[in-house]
């Protein structure tokens, strides 16, 4: 009976992490543009205890990460979301990590030290795992255009490059571009003018 025991839970958790880690995104999937949703709106606190809010990212891609310090796919992850924060910060793009972990700051403090990451990180609750769906394996990504708009969503471990090209592809996109001055999304039209024409 003692042996048995072990084996179930450890089957288990074998059961549990391989769901984690199974690739359901089925390659680069960013969404049209006509079929996403808002990102449902949030406010948390950072590791420095600044408030971060889903409206403060508009205007720039935002790779929303769904993860904690016990699972071993977001470990995988992490590397590669801190290089892609320092080499696409400047073009407008975000990495928000919002750990699930139950003692909070007690486990994410370290592990962030440990693991050198270079973007923001914040903890989350079972209000905001509901209003995203019902966050049910970790990690759970969703990466939202500079809109605000829902345009991809990864449920446990994704391939590299898929991440990436979706980062790109959305960096690119002068549809979802946002005036700065205004943080409006840009005129669908534009008045072509002649050079000899006034405004």
């Amino acid at each position: 009976m003692t042996k048995v025991m072990p084996r179930l839970a450890f089957s288990a958790v074998l059961i549990l992490l391989l769901a984690g880690c199974s690739n359901n995104s089925g390659g680069a999937n960013v969404r049209a543009s006509g079929d996403r949703k808002a990102a449902p709106a949030f406010k948390l606190k950072d590791s420095s205890g600044g408030e971060v809010t889903l409206a403060s990212l508009k205007g720039k891609v935002v790779l929303l990460n769904f993860w904690a310090t016990w699972c071993g796919p977001c470990e995988v992850e992490i590397p590669w979301f801190v290089e892609f924060e320092q080499k696409y910060k400047d073009q407008g793009f975000s990495v928000l990590g919002v750990s699930f972990d139950d003692d909070g700051w007690i486990s994410v403090r370290p592990y962030m030290a440990a693991h050198k990451i270079n973007y923001r990180i914040a903890i989350g609750s079972d209000e905001l795992s509901q209003v995203y769906g019902g966050v049910d394996a970790l990690p759970t990504s969703f990466i939202i255009d500079r809109t605000g708009r829902i345009a991809a969503k990864h449920r446990g471990l994704v391939d590299k490059r898929d991440y990436q090209d979706e980062i790109i592809k959305l960096l690119a996109d002068p549809k979802a571009a946002i005036y700065p001055e205004t943080g409006d999304d840009a005129p669908r039209f534009a008045l072509l003018l002649r050079p000899n024409q006034r405004p």
